[in-house]
């Protein structure tokens, strides 16, 4: 699968494009635009600006309550991602699973609909359900990189697959954005998020048609064992045996730390801009349409810098600029829609390249048959977010009542993943794993 001259292999990498463009309305649409904010509003409903919610006795104040679902949702991500990426490797139904779990997710977000008024227990459920759907979903997709790529043409096919997941994400929110001139604005949190889920599983359709049933190295247990237990035993396996590979491992800390950064500015945007920028749904609406379009050109470039300074370096200068947008954003005045859309632009050039390039680099330090479980464990925090990044956002709103303190904290996640970045050897990692060292890393 990884050579590209054949029409097959064309036809099959189209597919897996495809389900990037049919995905990517739930970090986009859900995620980043309408749920961080519409959950916001039905804890408000039910306890006002101030008050507290109870989830098994704990109070927490409506302005965290998203942030800390999303901890909640990617801690139960940390055994069930790895769990069903080893699945996948052990069995090749990769296209099934992929599919499958995505339409678990697409069918939470239909259901989404059905939120009104003070429903934020019924919300946040639906939320973790989705979440968990589109993540166990996007390990097996990402996983597909290695099969249908050669290890030199990666940093390409992984640039191409993210931009034109923007676009996706992009076209439907552009449709929402156009939607919100004519309703309220629960009526349009509504309809999108359940328009996200029915986009999902409409685009997933040719998706089926274009990747083959079975994909990947064969399984070395064989068939006797079932599904479910040869991904535990896989797990075990790959958890024992990735202690053999320390600068795989290296590479994953440090994206773990900076992707939590990335991953939690973008999850919380919209919210920064409805409740501390006091920003219209409408400049809000096109701030992240910006970002979409924009990413998708901001991606390819980036994949084109990498041909010639190496992934490495394009990423460890996309977490520079990542760090002075989090001291820009912190600086934004209050209504003034120019400031957010220049920064909008200045986060969307490096926003997919930086995702991209991260995919590719980390897709060559893996060893030849557990693409997908260790996926898994990347996954962990690209995602949509890790527990870590939305958990210190969290408590420092709730501490201080400032979502631009809150914003401040998150600094910490570029200065730590820049430095744990610079100082994994990536030419002795990949070879170490056993793979191809391109001329450009």
């Amino acid at each position: 699968m990884a050579a590209t001259s054949t029409p097959d292999a064309v036809r099959v990498r189209r597919g897996w494009y495809l389900y990037g463009w049919a995905s990517h309305t739930f970090p986009t649409v859900v995620v980043t635009v309408f749920m961080s904010r519409y959950l916001t509003s039905l804890a408000e409903n039910a306890v006002g600006t101030h008050g507290r919610v109870h989830v098994l006795g704990v109070p927490i104040a409506p302005g965290s309550l998203f942030a800390y679902t999303v901890t909640a949702s990617t801690i139960l991500l940390v055994v069930l991602m790895p769990l069903v990426g080893a699945i996948a490797d052990r069995t090749r139904r990769k296209r099934d699973i992929m599919l499958g779990c995505g339409l678990v997710g697409a069918l939470a977000c239909v259901a989404m609909v059905v939120l009104t008024g003070t429903d934020w227990p019924l919300g946040a459920a639906l939320f973790v359900v989705a979440y968990l759907g589109y993540s166990t979903s996007i390990v097996v997709s990402y996983s597909l990189l290695v099969d249908l790529s050669a290890s030199t043409e990666r940093d390409h096919v992984s640039s191409v697959g993210w931009a034109i997941s923007y676009l996706g994400g992009g076209l439907l929110l552009g449709l929402d954005f156009v939607l919100s001139l004519a309703v309220d604005k629960a009526t349009l949190a509504r309809i999108a998020l359940c328009t996200a889920g029915v986009w999902w599983i409409a685009f997933s359709v040719p998706v089926r048609r274009r990747l083959p049933a079975v994909i990947g190295t064969p399984d070395p247990l064989g068939r006797a064992r079932s599904a479910l237990a040869a991904g535990f035993v896989q797990l075990a396996a790959t958890i024992r045996h990735a202690r053999g590979f320390p600068l795989t491992l290296a590479f994953l800390a440090a994206f773990l730390v900076y992707n939590d950064g990335i991953q939690t500015v973008t999850t919380v945007a919209a919210q920064y801009g409805d409740k501390e920028l006091k920003l219209s749904d409408t400049v809000l609406l096109l701030g992240i349409l910006l970002v979409q379009f924009v990413a998708y050109v901001g991606a390819i470039a980036l994949g084109r810098l990498a041909r010639v300074f190496g992934a490495k370096r394009v990423v460890l200068g996309s977490l520079v600029v990542w760090l002075g947008a989090v001291g820009i954003a912190y600086e934004l005045q209050v209504k003034v829609a120019w400031q957010f859309f220049a920064l909008a632009v200045l986060i969307a050039i490096v926003l997919g390249g930086a995702q991209a390039l991260s995919r590719s680099i980390f897709s060559r330090l893996i060893p030849a048959g557990s693409e997908a479980a260790y996926f898994g464990f990347y996954e962990i925090s690209d995602a949509g977010t890790s527990w870590l990044g939305p958990l210190v956002f969290g408590l420092a709103y709730q501490n201080t009542g400032n979502y631009r303190s809150a914003l401040a904290s998150l600094v910490v996640f570029f200065v730590v993943g820049f430095v744990l970045l610079a100082l994994v050897p990536l030419r002795r990692a990949i070879a170490a794993a056993g793979n191809p060292v391109p001329d450009k890393v």
